[in-house]
């Protein structure tokens, strides 16, 4: 993998390499990790795997708050699945990215240090149970609409690692709508809960496609290299189209006066997020933000023996392995 990377930042200028590449993009071609890649698209999808498989686990955090106080066993174990199930769609991805000669290691460091970042979403408390419905509904909504596309993804580590998580993350959407359901339509004090989070939950739900197109620095890029497959404001408007009439359907109102139905685009007129808002919760302001990072840091300081456990006992095992192959020769 060394001698693979030293080749590439050699040849990273020649234009017979680079122009050979894109063609093998726009042909629809996988690149697989020993391919010869640019330096800037093995960046790019480090930053964009680790980034996403930081926030698969931060994103247990606002869940796992309320296992202990779920309001039934069948909702306890639903929960205990969904947050199990994120922990491994960030096992798949750290997998992904070390492919590209990047460390789990290296990436955690990263995040702890703010050089990589996570969904901004999971910076918002879950403060009642209907925030449990929100988060199933509009989050993971909003992940599968962005993550869908990302099968078709160019690095084939990364688009293989999507079937599988996109399928358990539309189940995460059903079982949130579901929840959603049961409190939109029970009582006028749990149909209030749910308008409730609704509220709170909706325009950082549409920050989490990322900034408007014409602000996004790595947008342009990365479709070329078909990293992305859609813009952030296509699947924005895609995930509004969407769950708009699902609100409509349990009666609950999207907090938008702006909100219309357009007939020339066949879809919703709605307000942009507050930019500034989502920006500063990116800089480390919002509601969560600190408690996050020091439940990431104190997990990685309390589990550092069982990782030392591991390492010896891989070194242990190496040994004996080329003593076996020693004694056999």
């Amino acid at each position: 993998m060394y001698a693979q990377m030293v080749k590439s930042e050699a040849a990273n200028d020649d234009p017979a390499l680079l122009a050979a590449f894109q063609a093998r993009i726009d042909a629809g071609e996988r690149i697989e990790p020993k391919d010869w890649m640019p330096d800037a698209y093995r960046k790019t999808l480090i930053r964009q795997i680790g980034q996403h498989a930081h926030s698969e686990i931060v994103g247990q955090l606002p869940e796992g708050n309320w296992i202990t106080r779920a309001p039934t066993l069948e909702r306890k174990a639903i929960l205990l699945a969904k947050v199990q199930d994120e922990a491994g769609h960030g096992l798949y991805l750290y997998c992904a990215a070390e492919t590209l000669g990047v460390t789990r290691d290296d990436l955690t460091e990263q995040l702890l240090s703010g050089r990589m970042k996570y969904s901004s979403i999971f910076n918002y408390p879950t403060l009642t149970w209907a925030d449990i419905g929100a988060v199933g509904w509009l989050v993971d909504g909003a992940a599968i609409m962005n993550q869908v596309p990302l099968q078709r993804t160019s690095f084939g580590p990364y688009a293989r690692a999507m079937v599988r998580i996109c399928k358990e993350e539309s189940f995460h959407q059903r079982q949130g709508y579901d929840l959603i359901t049961k409190m939109a339509q029970g009582t006028a004090e749990q149909k209030a809960m749910a308008q409730d989070a609704l509220n709170r939950f909706w325009y950082p739900s549409l920050m989490m496609f990322g900034p408007s197109d014409k602000d996004s620095v790595h947008s342009t890029q990365s479709m070329a290299w078909k990293i992305k497959i859609n813009t952030n404001d296509e699947l924005r408007q895609k995930f509004v189209d969407q769950t708009v009439p699902q609100a409509k359907y349990l009666g609950l109102t999207v907090p938008d006066e702006n909100l219309k139905w357009n007939d020339d685009k066949d879809g919703w007129d709605f307000s942009e997020p507050d930019w500034n808002e989502f920006y500063d919760v990116l800089k480390g302001n919002g509601p969560c933000n600190t408690d996050r990072l020091e439940a990431r840091q104190k997990a990685w300081t309390d589990g550092a023996w069982f990782r030392d456990g591991l390492m010896a006992h891989a070194k242990k095992a190496e040994s004996r392995r080329v003593a076996a192959k020693v004694a056999a020769e």
